[in-house]
């Protein structure tokens, strides 16, 4: 929601122990460290702990002197697998699973978002709308910081098996809801399942695809919203106001059954992509997760804080957002909170986009359900076009030949995310044609399609192989954190303004996704990291 460098030559996906030696081999051979070299860069490590700008020196230190080596890994790699796709015999299975899984979250997170107006009115709970949305980001992020570690320790295969148990369960958890906090409670448990699911899938591209193909799997990705993005809100809308809510959430476990039948046997054999001394203690994995839960139980604070009035509000946000920003910066790289250039400046923006768009989205059904009087289907209608504006957007950055300035794509979303989001906040005046709104979420859609990609792509350029799932991690947590921190500050917003007037609270949510934008588009030039 990618920081991640590419060191790693071509690796399919091992079928035994006897290829995971071979591949082992052959990484090593083309230049990737050896356990000599990675206990020197665990040293090193530990130094950098215990002083950031030294961190953040070598980070950027790192990024520069790989960006000397990315043109000729890019043209090895694409020579030796110049005659593969991604439905080459050897990664057809996981292709295919990896794609059904992608289009499974995308139609629940669609049809979720459709049917939520409705839940909320037939639970009593308008008031904590956004902490249906922002609850399970926030638990996302304790998936995240678990299935980094665990996939660089063990492999992608386990947290991803766990991930779709847990994403499901909460989604059982959530459709048998008697309350609002009870379904909250389930979005919760569904969204630690999506962390964990979401890191391990970008793992699995890093371990398995050549350098050639990542760019088409990240494509592939975003088209797997295509036809949810067609069908999932309309066959929500549908669903609500035929057979209810609830089966929304419960229609979608049975599903993520097949998915997981589909992906999981492609990944046997896949285990973990360093020695165990060049990962992170036991002790460590303990401390991050830790600050996970911290940075999770500040957001529901920020949450929560903002429901309340007076000093119970002041008593509950001030310590929030302190020990948000705490918490945040031992779990982000090392300058992501400021932008800082090369890797810190890809998670930050990546979460600053997901931020402004789903912060924009969380209430557009309701805007229209609301203000314009549009059914649940129609509402969905509207956040099918933006969805496919996306699945647009990431073809077209897909088949660019223009690898060479990403800042550009970069900019150009960031401008098409603002212009959008000052087009459907207008939608709030009720003179203003429906068409322009419509026509300004597909031009936001256009514009997160061309960013995510560059993102994504970026992330595997600047990161060794040994850290891919910790990198991994930190751009799913900034893409959590950034975004379960606007729908906090959104939400509160939108709940002390809603008694007086409708019209200001839209207003006040939609800024906040404007603002973003605007300093995505500022900031987008700090992704380049210039050779030393």
């Amino acid at each position: 929601m990618e920081t991640t460098r590419l060191m790693m030559a071509d690796r399919p996906t091992p079928a035994g122990d006897a290829d995971m030696r071979a591949s082992e081999s052959s990484r090593v051979g083309a230049g990737a460290p050896s356990s000599h070299d990675f206990a020197q860069e665990l040293c090193a490590q530990e130094s950098a702990a215990t002083n950031p700008s030294l961190q953040e020196n070598r980070s950027i230190k790192h990024s520069a002197e790989n960006a000397n080596d990315r043109e000729l890994s890019n043209t090895e790699a694409n020579t030796a697998d110049t005659a593969d796709s991604l439905f080459a015999p050897r990664y057809r299975g996981l292709s295919l699973g990896a794609v059904a899984l992608v289009a499974l979250v995308a139609f629940e997170a669609l049809a979720v978002t459709t049917a939520m107006p409705t839940v909320a009115r037939a639970l009593d709970g308008l008031p904590l709308y956004a902490l249906a949305f922002g609850g399970t980001l926030a638990a996302s992020v304790v998936g995240m910081v678990a299935a980094g570690r665990w996939a660089d320790a063990r492999g992608p295969a386990a947290p991803l098996r766990h991930g779709i148990a847990w994403f499901a369960l909460g989604l059982i958890l959530a459709g048998l809801a008697p309350s609002m906090l009870a379904l909250i409670a389930g979005r919760v448990v569904q969204g630690f399942g999506g962390g964990l699911i979401s890191v391990a899938l970008y793992v699995v591209v890093g371990r398995v695809y050549p350098v050639a193909l990542r760019v088409k799997v990240f494509v592939a990705f975003a088209a797997a919203w295509a036809v949810p993005a067609v069908v999932g809100p309309a066959i929500s809308g549908a669903i609500v106001e035929h057979l209810g809510w609830r089966w929304v959430f419960l229609s979608v476990p049975v599903v993520a059954l097949v998915a997981a039948w589909l992906v999981l046997p492609s990944l046997r054999g896949l285990g973990p992509s360093a020695p165990r001394e060049a990962t992170h203690s036991a002790g460590q994995q303990r401390t991050r997760l830790l600050w996970a839960l911290l940075t999770t139980a500040s957001l529901l604070a920020l949450h929560y804080g903002g429901q309340q009035r007076g000093w119970p509000a002041l008593a509950w946000l001030a310590p929030a957002i302190a020990l948000l920003g705490w918490a945040a910066s031992r779990l982000l790289p090392v300058g992501a909170l400021r932008a800082a250039r090369g890797l810190p400046a890809v998670v930050s923006l990546r979460g600053i986009a997901a931020g402004g768009f789903f912060l924009s989205e969380a209430y557009i059904p309701l805007l229209l359900s609301q203000e314009r009087g549009l059914s649940p289907t129609w509402a969905g209608l509207v956040l099918t076009l933006g969805a496919i504006g996306w699945s647009t957007g990431s073809w077209y950055r897909g088949r660019s030949s223009d690898t060479g300035a990403p800042q550009r794509f970069l900019q150009a979303g960031m401008a098409m995310l603002a212009l959008g989001v000052i087009a459907i906040a207008a939608l709030i005046w009720p003179h203003t044609p429906l068409a322009l709104g419509v026509a300004g979420w597909v031009l936001s859609g256009l514009g997160m399609g061309l960013i995510y990609p560059t993102l994504s792509v970026l992330m595997l350029e600047l990161s060794p192989p040994e850290q891919q799932g910790v990198n991994s991690s930190a751009l799913h947590l900034g893409d959590a954190i950034y975004t379960a921190t606007a729908l906090a500050v959104g939400g509160s917003l939108f709940a002390a303004l809603l008694g007086r007037s409708h019209t200001l609270a839209y207003l006040c949510g939609f800024a906040i996704a404007f603002a973003l934008a605007l300093l995505g588009l500022v900031l987008a030039t700090r992704v380049r990291v210039d050779a030393a």
